[in-house]
């Protein structure tokens, strides 16, 4: 990898984890490691461009079939492609199917862009990781495998303890909070070859155990606000992206996309 490199635009293709979900800003719409890394970008390089096509709750099949073929003729000369764990942590799951997807959409990403960045997708420690665990590691193994064969890069955000860490992930257990994306925004620049700006694995100071009191408190919100309308989302084929459409959908100048942005906060 070329250090200090130069990119002109850059595409975000993926489902809530690209889009933002749950680093939310004071108007409720969510901000997320894509759009903290095209800030960074354009602060380098005049006129950079920028467009983000994840939707939350997208499987690999429908980011493959909605967004591989627009993010394709964009042209850029970054795009990101995170996806397949929405499928990896459904109750049944078809990895087979999943994994021809996902080569699928390398394949037509790989030689539409300079660089094509894919990732090992971080899990919150606990029992649900441990449920899905395999499913994961099965994914993260095509992911790599795909980017060997297609000189794409990997960010191994699987590999960084700290991003297990219950302390970087929302009341949802899903997404991260505002500080993973910062995280993860760093590692995704570090590994296209720009000057670190910190150590993104870094741990976090030690936590104060929480008593069984908040425990419990915090274990029946998260079942009363999150899952429970997942549970319902699952059993009625609805997603929490029906209709829903991607926030940059066009590959704009930053500025444009983002009026009064300065850069970097």
């Amino acid at each position: 990898m070329e250090m200090n490199a130069s990119y002109t635009s850059f595409v975000a293709v993926g489902d809530s984890f690209t889009e933002g979900m749950s680093d939310a800003l004071p108007d409720g719409t969510y901000r997320g490691w894509a759009d903290l890394l095209a800030a960074r970008l354009a602060a380098r390089e005049p006129g950079f461009r920028y467009a983000n096509l994840a939707v939350r709750g997208k499987l690999i099949g429908q980011i493959v079939d909605e967004q591989v073929s627009t993010a394709a003729a964009m042209r850029a000369d970054v795009v990101t492609l995170v996806g397949g764990l929405n499928d990896a942590l459904r109750p049944k799951v078809d990895m087979g199917r999943v994994r021809g997807r996902l080569e699928e959409a390398v394949e037509r990403l790989a030689p539409a862009c300079k660089q094509l960045v894919l990732m090992r997708s971080p899990g919150r420690n606990g029992p649900v990781m441990e449920r899905f665990r395999p499913r994961m590691e099965e994914l993260f193994a095509v992911v790599e495998e795909l980017a060997a064969r297609h000189g794409a890069l990997v960010v191994d955000l699987y590999g960084a303890p700290v991003l297990g860490d219950p302390r970087l992930w929302d009341v949802d257990r899903l997404h991260l909070t505002d500080e993973g994306h910062r995280r993860v925004a760093e590692a995704v620049w570090q590994t296209l070859g720009l000057p670190p700006g910190e150590d993104w694995r870094a741990e976090l100071p030690p936590a104060r155990a929480a008593g069984w009191a908040a425990r419990r408190a915090e274990d029946l919100r998260f079942t009363r606000e999150h899952l429970l309308p997942w549970i319902g989302r699952r059993l009625t084929g609805r997603s929490s992206g029906d209709g829903r459409a991607p926030k940059r959908p066009e590959l704009l100048p930053y500025a444009a996309a983002h009026p009064g942005a300065t850069g970097p906060s």
